[in-house]
């Protein structure tokens, strides 16, 4: 007998029994489109624009106000020396009289100092007019941190109404996208697109877009400042600005493809955990705890050689930032105390200046340190960027067709499938269910049993043919409107953290508590339910550890149960279940059945023999049809099938 080709269907990402595969991850991408992603994510932040305007106005008082307080309070150490060198000359002179008294007596220094102060020889200190100059200059401080406070509230406004549309966008897309995009993407990866840099790009931009915006303030008002001050001291203290713009740029080219490379390692580690944690039975059972260990730490390794790699590519910025500051530090303080002293600028200008200084290269350093959080943050918009940018299923069809009434004739008409282009799996498929008929589906693993199912619900789009419900062409359908009459019950188990009510009532639209016990009671969850701790209000966890595995079972047939559906899929429903509860749950869906159109996909065949219909695949099509006494008569495929089950059990029984 010729063997049946084995359909390959693309390999899940979260699936553990890969075997020595285990922990296999994606390349790391190349790094993306940089210009691109900074205006994509300025594009992002245009429904906000007039709070990014107010945004920046308070931002510009408040570096405006900051910026003028140096200049204040050198008015205050000019009010300081100008007193106290008056209250050492004669009164009675003028000042011209006494510059040239002391430039007589051999203090020519001393009068180049008084004829740039305007000094009245014999008054001392105002402190009238001290006290006036430091109120104003108190009044600059507050009004400056008064306006920051305003702004950094409204920069966190701005920042989390972005990152819950991104959110938002990122939710709405992942429903969007084609079962094939997760058959091969890793989930760790597309959880940590959706986690870690959705959350390292809100952090980014809540610490780097005000500080960026005052940075940028701070040094156009500081510059301008100091050329009304001293234009020429102003020249001294840019000498080291343009090393430090061209160092903070080189340093930046350097980091940022480490940064993409780091988010992409910590997304290969997220899923190599994923899956490891999701099937962590089988890797007990596989013996591969050891070679799960080493998976692990190879990426853990990797991630951290990448993540030192970029910390220190961007680290470097702000010691060389620190150490062209004070250099620049050191050329005003010299040259400011000559000035001063030559008469050019007073000494409070020079104490401006110095602070000036400080004022200038902290914004710089600022910058060019947020060169680390900017490269990190771009890197994680990229692969959020990328996410969103991923082919979507193809939109619903407008306007939409449904049918009249939903009473399950189902017809499968030439259809033809394959998963990539070149490997067919299903050519030339045809069959018909009748209304409240149950259509069972047989034969080897990978003959494409499950995938008939999914290509019902549209998970996945016909390559040619078209199947129709009740006279009416699925693709003309939405998708919505396909899967709202069809209840399915997968053999792999789904809970979510929540009450057993809650798990059972999924997908009903807040069903009345009667109803949730009468499905309970109809799938047989009742009785080891009402033996919890809560009974109905005890709360799963999202693995749903606290129930057996046929336990879980029966709370996935109590939701078809609940939601009643007019077609019903039924995908080895009961195959984690024991033989006595099986009989039960047999029972029930012969009444849950009764009069809807079910597709049952079994290997065991003693669960199908009153099917209406029994459909035998083998590699993609259909190769026997029709009920269990003709497909035994018939000798066939599915004979063997039945002789090879019962054989093999009645020697095991004996």
């Amino acid at each position: 007998m010729t063997q049946p080709t084995t359909i390959r269907r693309p390999p899940l990402a979260g699936a553990v029994g890969a075997g020595r595969a285990l922990g296999g991850g994606l390349p790391p991408p190349a790094v993306l489109d940089l210009r691109g992603s900074v205006r994509r994510l300025a594009r992002t932040l245009r429904p906000d624009r007039r709070l990014i305007a107010a945004t920046a106005g308070c931002s510009v008082i408040s570096v405006g106000l900051a910026v003028l307080g140096p200049r204040q309070l050198g008015k205050a150490t000019d009010v300081i020396i100008t007193g106290h060198i008056g209250g050492q000359l004669r009164p009675g002179v003028t000042k011209s009289a006494a510059i040239a008294h002391l430039r007589a007596t051999g203090d020519g220094r001393v009068a180049d100092v008084v004829s740039a102060l305007p000094v009245v020889p014999g008054r001392g200190i105002d402190f009238s007019r001290l006290g006036a100059v430091l109120l104003v200059a108190l009044l600059l401080y507050a009004g400056s941190a008064v306006f920051g406070i305003v702004q950094t509230r409204l920069t966190a406004r701005v920042v989390q109404r972005v990152g819950f549309r991104l959110r938002e966008e990122v939710e709405a897309k992942l429903s969007r996208l084609p079962l094939s995009y997760f058959d091969v993407q890793p989930r760790g990866d597309v959880l940590s697109r959706a986690t870690n840099d959705m959350d390292n790009l809100t952090q980014t931009m809540q610490q780097t877009l005000s500080q960026l915006l005052t940075s940028i303030l701070t040094i156009a008002g500081v510059v301008a400042v100091m050329f009304w001050v001293s234009w020429l001291l102003a020249l001294v203290a840019l000498t080291t600005v343009p090393l430090c713009l061209l160092g903070s740029a080189r340093i930046g080219r350097r980091a940022q493809p480490h940064f993409v490379t780091q988010w992409a390692t910590t997304g290969r580690l997220n899923g190599h955990i994923e899956e490891t944690y999701a099937g962590h039975t089988v890797v007990r059972v596989f013996g591969l705890e050891e070679e799960a260990r080493q998976t692990f730490d190879r990426h853990n390794r990797e991630l951290r050689r990448v993540s030192f790699r970029a910390q220190l590519a961007s680290g470097v910025i702000q010691p060389t930032m620190l150490f062209l500051a004070n250099i620049n530090f050191v050329l005003v303080a010299v040259s400011g105390g000559l000035f001063a002293t030559a008469g050019m600028v007073t000494l409070g200008s020079v104490q401006a200046f110095i602070q000036y200084s400080r004022q200038l290269s902290q914004p710089i350093t600022q910058v060019a340190t947020m060169s680390n959080l900017l490269q990190s943050g771009i890197a994680s918009a990229e692969r959020i960027f990328q996410l969103l940018d991923t082919d979507e299923q193809p939109p619903d069809p407008d306007p939409a067709v449904r049918p009249a009434a939903v009473r399950g004739r189902i017809v499968f008409e030439d259809v033809s499938f394959r998963y990539t282009p070149d490997e067919p799996l299903i050519e030339h498929l045809s069959f018909t269910a009748e209304p409240g008929q149950t259509v069972a589906i047989v034969g080897p693993t990978g003959a494409g049993k499950t995938t008939l199912v999914n290509l019902l619900m549209r998970f996945y789009d016909l390559t040619g043919g078209r199947i129709t419900v009740d006279g009416v062409d699925i693709a003309t359908m939405t998708r919505e409107d396909v899967r709202r009459g069809i209840g399915m019950v997968l053999q792999d188990t789904w809970l979510f953290r929540g009450t057993v009510a809650d798990n059972i009532a999924y997908g009903a639209h807040d069903p009345a508590p009667e109803r949730i016990e009468r499905a309970a009671h109809a799938a047989h969850v009742d009785h080891f339910v009402r033996a919890m701790p809560d009974g109905y209000r005890t709360t799963l966890d999202a693995e749903g550890t606290n129930l057996s595995a046929g336990e879980r079972q029966l709370v996935t047939i109590a939701r078809a149960f609940l939601v009643q559906p007019s077609i019903l899929i039924l995908d080895e429903a009961t195959s984690s279940v024991d033989t006595r509860t099986e009989v039960l749950i047999q029972r029930a869906m012969n009444t849950l059945r009764a009069g809807r159109t079910s597709f049952v996909i079994a290997h065991r065949l003693s669960t199908i023999r009153d099917a209406d219909l029994i459909l035998v695949m083998e590699a993609g099509r259909i190769v026997e049809q029709g009920t269990h006494e003709r497909l035994c008569a018939a000798g066939g495929p599915y004979a063997r099938l039945h002789a090879a089950q019962f054989t093999g059990a009645e020697r095991g029984s004996g």
